[in-house]
């Protein structure tokens, strides 16, 4: 079961990696933002396989950690978008 779990870890990267082209090609910015969300996703899966494949603790942990930078880089993203489009409704304006 181990040696499948590896396996499967190491086919995800691939894909990821595959993913990666859309990231230096993507056509604006908010494709690009979602394929590094979808690289992001594949390698926690890949970090989770792995972990459970060789029973490393570590690697969950690291996992965890690549979750919370990818929810930072969205809220990032998102407020950058939102700083940069003065038409964009404000939670500050009135409705």
């Amino acid at each position: 079961m181990a040696e499948f779990l590896v396996t499967m870890s190491g086919v995800i990267l691939t894909l990821v990696a595959v993913g990666l082209t859309r990231v230096l090609r993507g056509r604006s910015d908010a494709d690009r933002m979602m394929a590094a969300q979808l690289l992001g996703t594949g390698a926690v899966a890949a970090l989770l396989l792995l972990a459970t494949g060789v029973r490393a603790a570590a690697l969950v942990d690291a996992a965890l950690i690549l979750v919370l930078l990818a929810a930072f880089a969205v809220a990032a993203f998102v407020s950058s978008l939102s700083a940069s489009d003065p038409a964009a409704p404000s939670s500050r304006d009135p409705q």
